[in-house]
């Protein structure tokens, strides 16, 4: 459905060591990089879906209020890592790993980026 994401970034390298940390817990990797942009693709994937940018009309990047990546995990055990990663990495915690109301195997951890941006890894398996 969606083709790739873009978040902003006032601090590019900052925010490629965060992501370079916190993005191989759920099985993305860096595929590109140059001082405007950063790209990771998932596992098997050539194309990049997740991209850090300068924003194009080269203005400070800002937080979208109400605005969240929500980022597919394989397992309970990869989101936990993802939230111990951001943090470890300049990250702060918005949510600790846990089940969420949503349904009964919705289980998530949610961050925000060293730049504000909000994340989630999400896990909808039971286990």
């Amino acid at each position: 459905m969606l083709l790739y994401i873009t978040l902003g970034s006032n601090d590019i390298l900052r925010s490629r060591d965060f992501y370079d940390a916190v993005l191989p817990m759920l099985g993305y990797r860096r595929l590109r990089e140059s001082d405007e942009e950063i790209g990771y693709a998932g596992e098997g994937d050539t194309r990049c879906r997740f991209w850090v940018v300068r924003p194009f009309d080269q203005k400070a990047a800002t937080i979208g209020n109400g605005s969240m990546v929500a980022l597919h995990s394989e397992n309970r055990a990869a989101v936990d890592a993802f939230h111990a990663a951001a943090l470890a990495h300049g990250g702060t915690d918005e949510g600790k790993p846990g089940l969420r109301s949503f349904h009964a195997n919705f289980y998530a951890a949610y961050v925000r980026d060293p730049d504000g941006n909000k994340l989630s890894a999400v896990c909808e398996r039971p286990e």
